[in-house]
């Protein structure tokens, strides 16, 4: 008899009883299963014991049973045919008995993604792509079939970016998800998918234990899996278009003593072709964990994450590009002498009908690419101190080192017209989170505490090319030796403090409030540290130290359960951003991003941290064929800080202005029907409403923006996905409408509308020699070929009118995995 650890988030014991091919299987809250049932061991007594209060909960409304041959589908398991046991291949599977305990399984305005799920996608896909796929409300975008380019993704959660939403890996705070991570540190160069168990998204103003100040519109949790207690592993090659190769490793020690000591190690490889110009996408990643129990203390965990990516990048797009050279355009590398004599002013004729000499210049580039490389090391304690208290200590550091690359039309020292600027930025961050759960007398409250400090540095190199005629322009990946010149240095240094305070209160069993807030102080000290004015063409550069802080950022939520099948939630929150910072050439870069000192110096007299008042209310319906989840939400947001963007992709000229009040509104509605074991059908429908409220100042003139829609985000979403298993075998197909997105602030140019879709299957060979789940996958991506553009706004977003900053999604790509477990 074995006590499976529960999660601590939802209280969940589960008892497992076997012999003689029989399980019987008990889920509940942790009130609902005697601890003194453990220490039988007579299944007789056992019986005895549990068979009773299975009849009680039952007679309660509390508990479904469902038939020996059903798997519960919140585990999202496969269902199990009477005519597998026995089958060559197979092995002979338990009879299974599967009791719910579900009055406390609430999820409020919280979606989650299981393994179960996550598995049916392309190996390697970027979480927040399957996320996008699965979720209501969510979009996410990109110009790689893999979703790994963090330079073009774009994820949006009910109006919110991902620099708008907090992150966390076991807690663990992840900071920003997009590009030149000056906080944080992508989920996809964190972790290796395939380690992941699962992730949890709350989509409204709550998430208050989490330890983040930017999440302005919810947060999302990523979950790595554990080592498993016995020995075995798993190993998978991925083959696919464009010379797709994928390999991926896992090794799990199992327990190693009386103790229970474990541990895993794995590795991924991703290598493939750009799907258009010259170049690659190579990643590596190494995981490993630790896990040492404690009894019934808890556990100890320590975790070392490595990754390297380097990628050659795909051509920034305005929409004149796409619409009139379509979406293979990318940069000129290797073809040196295009790119030499567009500099001097003599493009190829084929470009001539772009007809203005911004989009000439931005389509004749060198080349562009990004390498990165980080080290993700945690140590975290979960005890259970008393039968009422737990405590969680998590201690963390982040190392960060990337090369950031372009190639400018600017003279280098011997006459060349071009020179290959590249930042070797990084980032270190150290920090701790404390936390205590203290249950009594129907409530659960929660406290913690969240310290980080981080530096950020990023120098700006120039490096001379060739003359024509004399040898290969420079490799765009490095090395990068003796630069003939610095343009600026930019360092920031930063201190966060979080605290929380939270309590639950069960009014009766079906009822449950919360209440509590937080607090937090934030501060960055820095910006430029050198500046050559005969490269930035200004005397002096942003310099200075903002603070953000709040005493009180109270959250509210009631959860109705009144049975098994239906849930009614309510969820307000009051949240703030912290200010963000980048280097000053990046758009889009936050407070620091802006033209001069002068500029800085006057904005800190004008913006204010960003607020929001998030406001939701959902309904969810749950039973065994039939799912429907309904949410309506506002937000209104204060003090809306826009950097606004102006020339050259390379070069862009930044603001950052106050534009005031935005107002949210949406609703979400999904439904999941399994009219039998083996078929699921998903649809959902999203309409959001995100409009400014007043108008902005720019370059010395008004521009009305109240009533124009957010830029970036859609007002319409559907979703559909239908997967059908039967045995061994499964298939997937799902597919996403995103409607016209605005470019521009003014909103007069919008990116349109498109479908994406996929398909994927898969069979489970099962036990072949030493091989257990031997499986095969087959994928297809963008399965109609669609020609639309993916992720925007990697140069920010223009005021008015077109601007290069988009990336022209993935072609059709074909995917296949051979995967087993040993």
């Amino acid at each position: 008899m074995k006590k499976r650890n529960a999660s601590r988030a939802n209280r969940v014991d589960g008892v497992v009883f076997m012999k003689t091919g029989v399980r019987l299987v008990i889920r509940g809250d942790e009130e609902g299963v005697d601890s003194d049932m453990r220490r039988h061991s007579s299944l007789a007594l056992r019986r005895r014991m549990i068979l009773p209060v299975l009849s009680l909960l039952m007679a309660s409304g509390c508990v479904s049973a469902y038939g020996a041959d059903t798997v519960s589908k919140k585990n999202h398991a496969r269902p199990v045919h009477r005519n597998e046991a026995g089958r060559k291949g197979v092995p002979p599977r338990d009879e299974v008995i599967s009791v719910q305990v579900s009055r406390f399984r609430s999820h409020g305005a919280e979606s989650s993604v299981t393994r179960h799920v996550m598995d049916r996608f392309v190996a390697g896909t970027s979480p927040m792509q399957i996320l996008s796929a699965t979720t209501p409300g969510v979009t996410f975008a990109s110009d790689d079939a893999f979703g790994l380019d963090t330079l073009a993704n774009t994820l949006y959660v009910r109006g919110f970016n991902q620099s708008q939403i907090g992150a966390t890996l076991d807690g663990i705070p992840m900071g920003d998800q997009g590009f030149l991570q000056y906080n944080g540190l992508n989920i996809d160069q964190a972790e290796i998918q395939d380690n992941i168990s699962g992730m949890e998204l709350s989509q409204g103003g709550g998430a208050l234990t989490v330890p983040s100040t930017q999440n302005l519109g919810g947060a999302l949790q990523f979950y790595s899996s554990d080592p498993t207690d016995k020995f075995g592993g798993k190993v998978s090659q991925l083959f696919g278009s464009n010379s797709s190769f994928r390999t991926f490793a896992r090794v799990d020690s199992g327990s190693l003593n009386a103790t229970g000591t474990k541990l895993f190690v794995s590795m991924a490889r991703t290598d493939n072709d750009k799907w258009k110009g010259y170049g690659s996408q190579f990643e590596q990643q190494v995981n490993a964990k630790l896990v040492q129990p404690l009894g019934s203390l808890g556990k100890i965990t320590t975790m070392f994450n490595w990754s390297q990516f380097q990628q050659f990048n795909y051509l920034g797009l305005s929409m004149n590009m796409f619409r009139k050279l379509g979406r293979k355009l990318d940069y000129l590398y290797p073809d040196y002498s295009t790119a030499y004599n567009a500099a001097l002013g003599n493009y190829p004729a084929a470009y001539q009908v772009l007809g203005n000499s911004a989009d000439l210049q931005n389509a004749t580039y060198l080349d562009g690419a990004q390498s990165q490389q980080n080290y993700l090391m945690a140590v975290i304690a979960d005890l259970h101190l008393t039968s009422r208290l737990d405590e969680k200590t998590i201690l963390y550091a982040h190392l960060s080192n990337s090369d950031i690359e372009a190639t400018e039309n600017f003279p280098s020292p011997n006459g060349a017209p071009l020179a290959q600027q590249n930042g070797p930025n990084n980032l270190r961050r150290i920090g701790f989170v404390e936390s205590l759960d203290y249950r009594i007398a129907g409530n659960t409250i929660q406290t913690g505490v969240w310290y980080e400090n981080s530096g950020y540095f990023y120098p700006a190199d120039f490096f001379q090319e060739p003359l024509l005629g004399e040898g290969p322009p420079r490799n765009p990946l490095g090395p990068f030796k003796d630069p003939f010149a610095r343009e600026l240095t930019d360092q920031f240094n930063t201190n966060i403090f979080q605290y929380y305070l939270q309590d639950t209160y069960a009014i009766r069993r079906d009822l449950r409030i919360s209440a509590g807030f937080k607090s937090f102080i934030q501060t960055t000290h820095g910006g430029a540290k050198s500046n050559d004015s005969a490269f930035t063409g200004e005397d002096e550069l942003p310099s200075g130290t903002l603070t953000a802080s709040s005493a009180f950022l109270p959250h509210f939520s009631v959860n109705y359960k009144p049975d098994s099948h239906n849930e009614i939630y309510v969820d307000i929150a009051e949240n703030m951003r912290a200010y963000s910072y980048s280097p000053w050439f990046v758009a889009n870069g936050g407070a620091w991003a802006v033209q001069n000192q002068q500029q800085f110096v006057s904005n800190k007299s004008t913006i204010k941290p960003e607020r929001v008042w998030d406001y939701v209310l959902g309904y969810r319906f749950t039973t065994k064929h039939f799912d429907l989840t309904a949410d309506v939400y506002h937000a209104d947001y204060y003090n809306r800080l826009l950097n606004t963007t102006a020339g050259l992709i390379v070069q862009p000229i930044s603001t950052v202005v106050n534009a005031g009040r935005e107002s949210i509104y949406g609703a979400d509605v999904s439904a999941t029907v399994r009219p039998f074991d083996g078929l699921e059908i998903f649809n959902s429908v999203s309409y959001n409403d995100s409009e400014y409220q007043r108008g902005i100042m720019y370059e010395s003139a008004y521009v009305e923006l109240k009533g124009k829609k957010q830029v970036a985000y859609p007002s319409w979403i559907y979703k559909t996905n239908v997967s059908y298993a039967y045995r061994q075998f499964r298939a997937t197909f799902n597919a996403t409408y995103t409607d016209r997105r605005p470019l521009s602030y003014a909103n007069d140019v919008f990116v349109p509308a498109y479908w994406l879709a996929g398909v994927s299957a898969s069979y489970d060979f099962g036990r072949i020699g030493v091989l257990q789940n031997l499986r095969a996958d087959l994928g297809v991506t963008n399965l109609f070929g669609g020609k639309y553009i993916g992720g925007m706004g990697f140069s920010g977003y223009p005021v008015s009118g077109d601007y290069p900053t988009l990336f022209a999604g993935a072609p059709r790509q074909f995917f296949g995995t051979l995967s087993a477990k040993f």
